[in-house]
């Protein structure tokens, strides 16, 4: 009976697998020009897991398998955030993957790395915490290494090589919070840890949060996020640098979260923090290409989705706002790549001139989601960027707080350098054109609304989950 409620538990992440698989073999036996049957398995597969994780949202929080993992608010938020921004980055993908010769298996590469980031999130075991991990992180191997652009090979091979080093860096973590206490499991590992060596804690600590930090494109597995961006497709550096962050962020807080407090674990994750929105914010203001640019972005985002992590446990907001950083931060993320896709020759900040004329759609488009990265309201981060600062404060971190409040200021200015040439004439007369890629346009202008209804809707967003912005 257990059997069989732990596995309709996992509907979702089941639905995500069988998706996968038959879009695998179904593309192996259909030809090139009807791959479009494929890309439509992917997305109804998606829409159902997303669906089966709403329909679960009022089920009591539980584990299942022997612990393993835990199916609450955490767990519904990233089954639902995952695939539908899995969903946006298929569909500003259509006219660049469609009719390629790996179409159906970059589909298949996407949705088992989306499974891998679910399987993260949920992670209520170091081992399956490492299993999922490995999910995650494998099809973006394939996924970089497949492009044709200049420099894939070296991003490909830089991004396997730090991912293996910090793939083993939260190995070794496991197995030293394993030798200490004698279980992998969360609940064991929370009663066990605070009688454990303070020193061989952190150290467990240190490799799991490098293993976690690469996924999350956070200092110091940060090094292949901009090449990987760069050198790989619109598409697949949309994925990379938006869907394996959620998991890993929702993976650390539930981590984080069952520490005690004979290690200053709080005082760690700020520096990390720190250093990956100061960095990540530092290389940024000199990028010239959009999709490189973005890559450092994501890089500083990490720092700041760090805040709540800072405070697991210890401020009510923390959780909430860390939930509803990520879906903002998706959708703002995930629409700016789509802007790039639907004008693939613009490639430099410079090739932006006089976009708001030529496309006005667009331009609109990215000035939300380049804004909402900010923070600026009513966009969706800024909610969660006000949300995630009260939690740090709340949770004695006021120092944090300001620290990102400089480097949201600072950020501003490379946003800006992207978003002014877009308003310079550069003719007498533009007139109206339609972007090459119609349906990379559309995906940036659902992904625009979806930006300002989070913004604008967040609290009853959040009372869906149980999690009020107010006590």
């Amino acid at each position: 009976m257990n059997m069989q409620r732990d596995t309709l538990a996992l509907l979702p992440e089941i639905l995500v697998l069988a998706g996968a698989v038959i879009v695998l073999l179904a593309g192996s036996f259909l030809p090139r020009d009807r791959q479009v049957v494929t890309r439509s398995v992917a997305i109804v597969a998606l829409l159902l897991a997303a669906a089966a994780a709403v329909a679960g949202l009022n089920s009591p929080a539980m584990t299942i398998f022997e612990g393993g993992f835990a199916v609450d608010v955490a767990t519904g938020a990233a089954r639902i955030i995952i695939p539908l921004a899995t969903i946006l980055v298929l569909i500003l993908g259509v006219e660049e993957l469609g009719g390629t010769a790996r179409e159906s298996e970059t589909y298949t590469l996407m949705m088992l790395s989306a499974l891998g980031a679910i399987a993260m999130a949920g992670a209520n075991d170091l081992l399956v915490l490492a299993a999922g991990y490995l999910l995650a992180s494998i099809p973006l191997y394939a996924l970089v290494g497949m492009s044709r652009l200049p420099g894939a090979a070296e991003a490909a091979l830089k991004t396997y090589l730090i991912g293996a080093l910090m793939g083993i860096a939260m190995l070794l973590g496991v197995t030293i919070l394993f030798g200490i206490t004698g279980s992998t499991s969360y609940t064991e590992l929370q009663s066990a840890l605070g009688d454990a060596p303070p020193a061989a804690v952190l150290a467990g600590i240190v490799g799991v949060m490098a293993g976690l930090m690469f996924k999350a494109g956070g200092v110091p597995g940060h090094f292949w996020v901009p090449d990987a961006t760069q050198a790989s497709g619109t598409a697949v550096a949309a994925f990379l640098a938006s869907i394996p962050k959620l998991g890993a962020l929702i993976a650390a807080y539930r981590f984080f979260e069952l520490l005690p407090d004979n290690v200053d674990w709080p005082l760690l994750v700020a520096i990390i923090a720190t250093a990956s929105m100061t960095l990540g914010n530092l290389a940024a203001f000199w990028q010239t290409d959009v999709k490189r640019l973005l890559g450092w972005s994501t890089v500083s985002q990490a720092g700041y989705l760090l805040l709540p992590v800072a405070v697991a446990g210890r401020a009510d907001l923390a959780l909430p706002s860390l939930l509803l950083y990520l879906a903002g931060y998706a959708a703002s993320n995930i629409t700016a790549f789509a802007v790039i896709a639907a004008l693939p020759k613009r490639r430099s900040i410079e090739d932006y001139r006089g976009v708001a004329v030529a496309h006005p759609w667009l331009a609109g488009a990215l000035v939300v989601s380049l804004l909402g990265l900010v923070g600026t309201p009513p966009t969706a981060i800024f909610v969660g960027k006000l949300t995630t600062f009260t939690a740090a404060w709340d949770g004695g971190l006021a120092w944090l707080v300001v620290v990102a409040a400089i480097n949201t200021a600072a950020s501003l200015f490379y946003y800006l350098r992207w978003l002014a040439p877009m308003f310079v004439r550069v003719g007498a007369d533009v007139p109206v054109s339609r972007p090459q890629r119609l349906w990379a346009s559309r995906a940036a202008v659902m992904g625009a609304l979806v930006i300002l209804v989070i913004g604008i809707a967040a609290g009853p967003v959040l009372a869906a989950f149980g999690l009020p912005l107010v006590g």
